[in-house]
């Protein structure tokens, strides 16, 4: 599958916080569901240039954020259509954005952190080399949740 990456339009923004909805538990990932990870997203001086619309066919299909650590870390998150969630599209989208860190930052590792309960992404996230490193505990989305924090060593190979 051929992705493109480019800086997230405002107009992409808000078409992704109010039309992507995501079914069952992983209404969890809608951008509405925590006010305050909306209004950043919104927010074109908090989205800078660290939110990129991943393309494909002239359609987003998803969005990767990338924030650079001090330590040669760049830390992920991600978000997949919801129809072209769950239909084993998972593995390439990752393995792009992966390619795209590592093609725009050139880090040491990637991390991301992930809902305990989306044990559909783990085993994405497991799949490419992904190693869990340790739980947490957040606030969001109006309760507090357990988190995994993963990491992908950039010595691997992708």
């Amino acid at each position: 599958m051929d992705y493109s990456f480019q800086t997230m339009t405002q107009q992409q923004a808000e078409d992704i916080a109010a039309h992507w909805r995501y079914s069952g538990e992983y209404s969890f990932y809608d951008m509405d569901a925590d006010p305050e990870d909306l209004a950043e997203f919104l927010n074109p001086e908090e989205r800078k240039n660290t939110y990129f619309s991943v393309i494909q066919n002239k359609e987003v299909v998803g969005f990767y954020s990338f924030t650079q650590a001090a330590d040669a870390t760049i830390d992920v998150g991600l978000g997949m259509k919801p129809d072209l969630t769950g239909n084993g599209n998972g593995t390439e989208f990752l393995r792009a954005g992966m390619k795209f860190a590592r093609t725009t930052y050139n880090p040491e590792k990637i991390t991301l952190s992930v809902a305990a309960f989306n044990k559909r992404a783990i085993k994405v996230y497991e799949k490419m080399d992904f190693k869990e490193v340790e739980r947490f505990q957040q606030a969001t989305n109006g309760s507090v949740f357990e988190f995994v924090k993963m990491v992908y060593y950039c010595s691997n190979t992708i």
